[in-house]
């Protein structure tokens, strides 16, 4: 049993699933009444919850006006994109926002489903991508939430709201063949993201239509950051048969693009045509503005709490999960390759 100089601290299942040496989603199943716990287990779990006094809360609308948004790292224009549509729904639905951030080596997640439960906001909407220890604790304790631009598989059951990665990577290669490239590069980002993969498949997809096979050795992952872009970007041109169009995973990699180009000595776009994906706000300024395809983050950041809202108010909704269109946006990046 915890010491007791914890019995201040609220009673959650993670604390009865401490208490009786259990994992929590078997303590779910003991407060839901589902099968599939011995009944010693079960025995052991409903002897702590009566020791102390947990009540199972009601899974009706719940009338605090919080709710939560959780990031990994809150970082660059991405995430305060989506911080402005979750406060515009708030804004008029007269909800608070509570802000919570991870961290870069994740150190406040043990402490934050713990607040989380103690504070009871109407709704959850997520960017850090969560176990699923926190979803059943969310789901035990009735708290709605919804996953913003899932980076890995979710069970078909949980709501989340995303953008058609996949079109978007294929858009992005099309623009490129289009305007007369046939070596294309791409920076792919870390094969571990869901929405990383979509990119890359669809760029693998408009090769593959125009009658050309993805070539390996064109493709090289970095992780999603100017850095990564600088040293994938470095790899791809410094090969005899370098590409003369780069399509990157994101906008920062792409800017990670442009600084290798100078330092190789070519011009943007007559040496090298160069697309990005997101459309942050830096795209536009600079130098040359960046032809990339825009993923609507604000409008998703909407969507996702206009979802949240409407679980945390105990309505139906008809989609679990919602995906918004990608467009692409040209500017001065990209021209056909030189003669």
């Amino acid at each position: 049993m915890p010491d007791a100089e914890d019995d201040a601290r609220p009673v959650t299942i993670s604390y009865i699933a401490e208490s009786a040496g259990v994992s929590i989603p078997t303590v779910s199943k003991v407060i839901n009444g589902r099968r599939g716990v011995a009944a010693d287990t079960r025995a052991r779990v409903e002897a702590v919850i009566s020791e102390t006094g947990y009540r199972k809360p009601s899974l009706g609308p719940n009338p605090n006006k919080l709710m939560e948004l959780v990031f990994d790292e809150l970082e660059h224009q991405w995430g305060l994109q989506i911080i402005h549509g979750v406060q515009r729904v708030a804004r008029k639905h007269r909800m608070g926002v509570v802000l919570t951030e991870f961290g870069p080596h994740r150190g406040a997640i043990r402490y934050w489903i713990d607040d989380a439960l103690a504070r009871r906001p109407s709704c959850v909407v997520t960017v850090a991508q969560l176990s699923g220890e926190q979803r059943s604790q969310l789901k035990a304790q009735g708290i709605p939430f919804v996953v913003f631009d899932p980076s890995g598989e979710l069970p078909e059951d949980v709501p989340f709201v995303g953008a058609t990665n996949w079109n978007g990577g294929r858009t992005a290669t099309r623009h490129l063949l289009e305007l007369g490239h046939r070596q294309i590069g791409m920076i792919a980002g870390p094969g571990d993201q869901l929405y990383c993969r979509a990119r890359l498949d669809g760029y693998r997809a408009a090769l593959e239509t125009a009658g050309r096979l993805l070539v390996p050795h064109l493709v090289v992952h970095a992780e999603l950051t100017r850095e990564g872009g600088y040293t994938a970007a470095q790899t791809l041109l410094s090969r005899p048969d370098r590409p003369t169009a780069i399509f990157a995973s994101n906008d920062l990699q792409a800017l990670g693009v442009y600084q290798a180009a100078r330092v190789a000595g070519l011009r943007v776009p007559a040496d090298l045509s160069v697309v990005g994906f997101d459309d942050l706000p830096i795209a536009a300024l600079t130098d040359p503005p960046l032809t990339t395809i825009h993923q609507p983050l604000t409008e998703m950041a909407v969507a996702a709490t206009e979802l949240a809202l409407a679980l945390g108010r105990g309505e139906r909704t008809q989609q679990v999960g919602l995906e918004l269109g990608t467009t692409l946006t040209v500017r001065e990046s990209t021209a056909p390759p030189p003669q």
